[in-house]
Formats: C-alpha cells, sequence, structure tokens
C-alpha cells in the first residue's frame, strides 16, 4: 500500500500504527500529525470496515492523547481530501495565538521553518523506527 507522494512530501515518517502510518506535517509552527490507513483504494471514512473504523477512532485518541505535551488550547481532528483523495486523518495542535485561530489552519502559511528535531522527538514518543 503506497501513500499518496503529496502527502510523503508534505511530511515526515514517524511511525506505523495497527492501521495507519503516521506522519508529521513539515509544519515550522504546530505540530500536526497524519494518519494515513494503510488499506487500498479507500478515500473516505465509511469506506473502511467498522473494525477498522474503531481502530483509527483508537489512533485519533492516541495520537491526541500524545499531543497533550504541546499544551495546545484546542486538538483539531479532520479527514477532508479536497487535495488528496486517498484517506487520511489530520490531528494538530491549535493555539488562540497561531496563525489561524479561530479559523481553519488550511491554506495557512508557517512563519516559522520546520525544525527537522522535531522529527526525532516524535519518533520517541510514539515508540517508532
Amino acid at each position: 500500500m503506497q501513500v499518496n507522494e503529496k502527502i510523503i512530501a508534505d511530511s515526515e515518517y514517524i511511525t506505523t500504527l495497527k492501521l495507519s502510518e503516521l506522519r508529521l506535517i513539515k509544519d515550522g509552527d504546530l505540530d500536526w500529525f497524519v494518519l494515513i490507513p494503510l488499506k487500498e483504494g479507500k478515500k473516505d471514512w465509511s469506506d473502511l470496515e467498522m473494525d477498522d473504523q474503531f481502530e483509527l477512532c483508537r489512533e485519533i485518541s492516541l495520537v491526541s492523547d500524545k499531543l497533550s505535551i504541546a499544551k495546545a488550547d484546542k486538538i483539531n481532528v479532520a479527514s477532508l481530501g479536497n487535495m488528496v483523495a486517498q484517506l487520511h486523518v489530520h490531528v494538530l495542535a491549535r493555539y488562540k495565538n497561531d496563525r489561524a485561530w479561530p479559523g481553519a489552519i488550511w491554506g495557512s502559511k508557517a512563519k516559522s521553518d520546520f525544525d527537522q528535531s522535531k522529527v526525532e522527538f516524535w519518533i520517541d514518543q510514539f515508540g517508532g523506527k
């Protein structure tokens, strides 16, 4: 099962969970993850078998819980798929002073460059590699 090339280009691999590949979006301002269920040909949540939907919920909760380190004002969870049809779920920490608060983060540009050290930090947090 291959992950969409746009997701690959925009993110860094963190670990593989039971259902999904977990990647960190290269955003210099926010801790922003994407979960990609490793099931061929799925584009919508409802395309998953019910057991896989439950597993995806568990994985979203796991990532949300790990993001508690970030002391966010809000954890956003979204699955849009307008730009990339492959099923994927964004889980990200939002702050009242971030670049787009309270609006949607999509389409806004990070003010800071991506810090590659975040990759190793999150790999450690998730027990990856």
